[in-house]
């Protein structure tokens, strides 16, 4: 077995004395993991940075054995890390990337996303600019393990109009005339995902991070895969404080 790649490193296991296993998201093979000599040593430690984006050879002899990588950088985050709210971010979405796909399986759709993601961390100003990308990448996400959201028509009515919030339950959207009777049992549906634009404001941005984040602790996070879930209200936290919400 063999593979030449793009990778996103997202997490990295110390094993031996200097080597670590690392795990990579690659658009073609999906997530992959392998064992890097000297991954903690001064010319690899920069490199291996979850967030970072690598150029991968990865050689075992069979398919059941540990492949051996070789890693070459290609962009570097790192800097990035020294600035608390996108390393919380770069450490939620590749936690929960290294997390919960299965080996093996390719998502290219969900590679493009975190890429994507990872990009507009670096190029905006601030998360404002890319907290709708987080939350497409977490809906997205689940849907790609088989637990996506219906959000296209009201779940009691069947209307397409004036959809304003999501079952808890089922998962699917209900307009305004439907949740009345059910106020602060269902969770907002935030106006950007139903009309295909950016957030406008924090309300929205929490709203849709409300929405994912319920259904990702729900149906996708089970034992100990749940551990994972303190880097992302670490990061709840920190954009509660940026939006000036205490």
């Amino acid at each position: 077995m063999r593979i030449e790649t793009e990778a996103i490193v997202v997490a990295l296991r110390p094993h031996g004395e200097h080597g670590a296993i690392v795990r990579l998201m690659t658009p073609e093979n999906g997530l992959q993991h392998c064992y890097v000599r000297g991954a903690r040593g001064t010319r690899l430690r920069p490199v291996l940075v979850p967030g970072n984006l690598v150029q991968a050879s990865i050689a075992a002899r069979t398919d059941t054995q540990l492949g051996q990588g070789v890693i070459e950088l290609v962009h570097s985050r790192g800097p990035l890390l020294g600035e608390p709210l996108p390393a919380a971010a770069i450490d939620w979405c590749s936690a929960l990337t290294a997390t919960v796909l299965p080996e093996g399986q390719s998502y290219p759709r969900l590679f493009a996303a975190l890429e994507g993601l990872l990009g507009a961390i670096e190029a905006a100003p601030s998360a404002h600019g890319w907290g709708s990308s987080l939350v497409r990448f977490e809906l997205l996400l689940l849907a790609e393990l088989g637990f996506g959201l219906d959000l296209s028509s009201c779940a009691a009515s069947g209307t397409t109009e004036d959809l304003v919030a999501v079952s808890p339950r089922s998962g699917r959207a209900v307009s305004a005339s439907e949740a009345a009777p059910y106020h602060g049992r269902l969770l907002r549906l935030p106006a950007f995902l139903r009309e295909g634009r950016q957030a406008r404001d924090w309300g929205e941005i929490l709203d849709g991070l409300a929405l994912s984040g319920h259904f990702i602790e729900r149906d996708v996070l089970v034992d100990r895969s749940r551990t994972i879930m303190e880097s992302r209200t670490r990061l709840i936290d920190r954009l509660h404080r940026a939006a000036g919400i205490a």
